[in-house]
């Protein structure tokens, strides 16, 4: 076995503890944000507001500590491409929650507006049709 040989296994053998370590040290992180995920999820089918509110802040936590934990062992070492995929994968399941609940606040707002439309109107000018509203009109008159 030639000199050429042995340095190329123990480049192997180095890149694999390197890969290994870094799985150790990054799964632990994605096991979390995929928990805290899950259960965002059941307090948002739940329609918990609190639990809502605490997992949405432990989930962002979770998140901001992995990414940072994956972006420096990119910079000093390896992140395992499986690894990458779940914490990916958990972005978009992120992305897909906050989507739900601006559908879901789009339609509280929409709902509220037609039943509550005085409040809407507050603070506007004019109405739809182009004509001031008749509190606008007589604060105008009073003034």
């Amino acid at each position: 076995m030639s000199h050429a040989e042995v340095d190329l296994r123990l480049d192997e053998a180095g890149a694999e503890a390197t890969l290994r370590r870094s799985s150790a040290e990054l799964e632990p992180l994605v096991i979390e944000v995929e928990l805290r995920l899950q259960a965002l999820a059941e307090a948002l089918r739940e329609r918990e507001a609190a639990a809502i509110e605490q997992q949405a802040q432990a989930l962002h936590q979770a998140m901001a500590t992995a990414l940072q934990r994956f972006i420096h062992a990119a910079h000093h070492g390896v992140v395992p491409d499986p690894l990458r995929l779940r914490l990916s994968r958990a972005g978009a399941q992120l992305a897909r929650h906050r989507e739900a609940l601006s559908r879901a606040t789009s339609a509280l707002d929409r709902a509220i507006d037609v039943l509550m439309p005085g409040a809407a109107l507050d603070g506007q000018v004019y109405t739809a049709s182009g004509m001031a509203t008749p509190r606008q009109v007589l604060g105008g008159l009073n003034a």
